[in-house]
């Protein structure tokens, strides 16, 4: 049995990834932490995820639970996400991460702490968005530079980073299957009087607004016709569900810095 703890347990994905754990077969929740200021600290853990109290309390960071577990679910912030990283490559706990947000330096001490313990670090968990991911990048080498490429992702008011890290994947994606630079042909906004599109460009603009779980759309457009893919989440539990799944698989892994397309087996380690 996998004994696993979940990060930010009082939030909206930490607690529903709680609740499915204790539905699923061969995962059991053995701990949850919040931030120190959380008011919800030392609380039976039944009081966020619902249920019998189980005499689990909520910790007050992840050095309080790492002896207990084998892997931390982690969808908090990237900061937050990088610190508890620093704390599991101490103790070689496995972790799965879906924070989004990761700058380019993030990403680096991330790689770099995952040089000591396994981790499934992703910007989406859900089966769809990853099959996406390889289906996207099949079709702009087959379009090549004669489609251009714009991609509109949609999320509720809560969403705090923009644009989301499954949009900025899809775009990765796209650029290094053209053989261009993102950092070069991204454009993130448009206004004015701006001139023409340039043939590289890839196009990322974001929306937000009330309760939508997650909508992406990449739009393949040349002159008189285009390609359209949409992913459209319904619900959150497709992330926790993903996050559970990566956590079952990631405990048996060595040390290395893994995606869902890992778990999936869509690419190989």
């Amino acid at each position: 049995m996998i004994r696993a703890a979940v990060a930010g347990i009082g939030g909206r994905m930490g607690s529903r990834v709680a609740q499915l754990i204790r539905e699923t077969d061969g995962i059991e929740l053995v701990a949850g932490f919040e931030h120190p200021d959380h008011p919800k600290i030392g609380k039976d853990i039944s009081e966020l995820v619902g249920g019998a109290p189980s005499g689990q309390t909520v910790a007050g960071n992840i050095q309080q639970v790492l002896d207990k577990v084998d892997v931390v679910i982690d969808f908090t912030n990237a900061a937050t996400s990088l610190a508890h990283m620093q704390a599991a490559a101490k103790s070689k706990k496995a972790m799965v991460i879906g924070s989004t947000g990761f700058s380019a330096e993030q990403m680096h001490a991330a790689r770099a702490f995952a040089q000591e313990f396994p981790c499934v670090l992703a910007p989406n968990m859900s089966v769809g968005v990853n099959v996406l991911f390889k289906v996207v990048a099949d079709v702009a080498q087959l379009l090549g530079d004669g489609f251009d490429v714009e991609i509109v992702e949609s999320h509720h008011r809560f969403k705090k980073d923009a644009p989301s890290g499954t949009a900025l994947k899809l775009a990765q994606v796209i650029a290094e299957s053209l053989g261009r630079d993102l950092n070069e042909v991204g454009v993130y906004a448009r206004h004015g009087l701006i001139g023409e599109r340039k043939g590289k460009e890839i196009g990322i603009q974001t929306l937000r607004g009330g309760d939508i779980v997650g909508e992406h759309t990449i739009m393949f457009a040349s002159l008189g016709e285009r390609i359209e893919l949409t992913h459209r989440a319904h619900s959150r539990d497709n992330f926790a569900r993903g996050a559970i799944h990566a956590a079952q698989w990631i405990v048996d892994q060595p040390p290395g810095l893994y995606d869902m397309q890992n778990v999936l087996g869509i690419k190989k380690t």
